[in-house]
């Protein structure tokens, strides 16, 4: 998979340098030893110059519950941040980790721009050795265990130390992590508004088709009433509101078939009590874009199929206003950022 780099950047140090170089093949005339000192003041100025406030950075918490998914927490805090202000949970892929998932997605591009703050669990080797969320381990998807526990410990602790909207939390994933984001809006819809699924997988997928490996090759075999059973039986007697989804699946993905999109959509719409007939079907940046409204007319469920894309993210790597992520493996530059798009679908620009 091609990476994309950038040149290093001119820092004042080796600029300085190049300089002295040149100077020192000058004669040493009264002209030249001045325009030698101006330099070398200029260069002290740099050297003696206070340091730039540090911009805020991933930190990782510890202590944040119980935890018995043993997951770790990370988090990114705008500087400045004030009360108020919404919480996004991103969850990575296999084989990937909280700080290059921060930085792949551009979560913390958008974090800056319109004032979030973001929460990132990261997978551990000892629960699996692909760094797997277990989205097919029953002990781990369902309320008040293991790993979903662990997150919704994370989305209380950051709420408490950021003074966050409770209102106003967001959950989304790629790959494994879209699968857990599934979990998250099953098993805990009162703490999530909203959940964007990347190339994940629907509730309860793995054990309805009796294999994780059915489930993202093939598909389970469930009726939309049977698929919403599942999400209602995860979190018995809740009367809602829940979690609207949003869906970015790539049509030439082999890893996560396509068909599990069309899975996510049959059990959301029937959670939302509305059928599977899209009210807008249109396209975003040229590919198909649907939006499947409810009962009240808003929109609850909404689909990016991304035509001939293969197992990722999408970004959009520059800096235009709809731009964001940066390209490596799994995030693939198809001009159309997952995040940037979750982000207005959420309301988060403002």
């Amino acid at each position: 998979m091609a990476h994309h780099c950038r040149p290093l950047g001119s820092g004042v140090p080796l600029h300085i340098g190049g300089s002295f170089t040149v100077l020192r093949s000058l004669p040493m005339t009264q002209t030249r030893a001045a325009s030698l000192i101006t330099v070398l003041t200029a260069l002290l100025a740099v050297l003696l110059a206070p340091a730039p406030a540090s911009a805020a950075s991933l930190q990782e918490v510890t202590g944040f519950g119980s935890n018995p998914g043993a997951l770790r927490m990370y988090r990114y805090v705008p500087d400045g941040l004030p009360a108020g202000r919404p919480v996004v949970v991103a969850a990575h892929g296999c084989t990937q980790n909280a700080s290059g998932y921060a930085t792949g997605t551009g979560w913390l591009q958008l974090a800056d721009r319109w004032g979030f703050s973001v929460v990132l669990p990261q997978q551990q080797s000892a629960n699996n050795l692909s760094g797997c969320f277990n989205w097919f381990q029953t002990g781990d998807i369902q309320r008040g265990q293991g790993e979903a526990a662990s997150i919704a410990q994370m989305v209380d602790r950051q709420l408490a130390d950021t003074g966050g909207d409770a209102s106003r939390v967001y959950v989304t994933g790629l790959s494994a992590g879209g699968a857990m984001t599934s979990v998250m809006m099953a098993a805990y819809p009162e703490k999530f508004r909203a959940g964007g699924v990347v190339a994940g997988l629907p509730y309860g997928c793995a054990q309805a088709a009796g294999s994780p490996y059915v489930c993202m090759y093939v598909g389970a075999t469930q009726t939309p009433d049977q698929w919403g059973d599942r999400v209602r039986a995860a979190r018995p007697g809740y009367g809602g509101p829940w979690p609207t989804l949003t869906v970015l699946q790539g049509s030439a993905d082999y890893t996560v078939k396509p068909v599990n999109m069309t899975d996510l959509v049959e059990q959301w719409t029937d959670v939302h009590g509305t059928d599977q007939a899209a009210d807008v079907s249109d396209t975003v940046a040229g590919y198909p874009h649907q939006v499947f409204r409810g009962p009240a007319g808003n929109s609850v469920v909404e689909t990016y199929s991304l035509t001939g894309m293969g197992h990722g993210q999408p970004v959009d790597p520059g800096t235009g206003s709809a731009q964001c992520g940066a390209v490596g493996a799994y995030f693939l530059d198809v001009n159309l950022c997952a995040a940037h798009r979750l982000a207005l679908a959420w309301g988060l620009d403002g």
